[in-house]
């Protein structure tokens, strides 16, 4: 769906300087918020059957993909790297809010479904799962 008509139903809500690349989707009937400077790559998609926040500066790679059933927020300055998915619904009947802290890092092709904190890292084709937790950077 267009952010524009995302806009008019008052689905989507963008800050300024929002950057959205070539074939990005967004599809459910929650509230997207998008901060300043928020950039959504190529091909990236975003299914909010639950609230999604990206805070300022947020930058979603390419073909990158946020499922929120309970809820998905990614603070300010976060980067969820090209491929990498970011889920609170791995299991639908378990389902909790996801909150990635700002700055952190989550590589290529990793999967993450619990919550990562501030400034933490996670390694490319890394599974976060709810009860694990990423190690901060140095």
């Amino acid at each position: 769906m267009r952010l524009a008509l995302l806009r008019r139903r008052r689905l989507i809500v963008t800050g300024e300087r929002v950057r959205v690349g070539a074939g990005v989707r967004v599809t459910g009937l929650a509230r997207v918020e998008l901060g300043d400077d928020v950039e959504l790559g190529e091909g990236s998609r975003i299914d909010a059957f639950a609230p999604v926040v990206l805070h300022a500066g947020v930058r979603l790679g390419e073909r990158a993909a946020i499922v929120a059933r309970a809820g998905v927020e990614i603070g300010a300055g976060a980067v969820i790297g090209d491929w990498a998915i970011v889920a609170d619904d791995a299991s639908p009947d378990e389902a909790k809010p996801v909150r990635i802290g700002e700055r952190a890092r989550i590589g290529m092709h990793a999967v993450v479904g619990g919550d990562v904190k501030p400034g933490a890292e996670v390694a490319p084709y890394e599974v976060v799962e709810r009860v694990a937790a990423a190690v901060s950077r140095s």
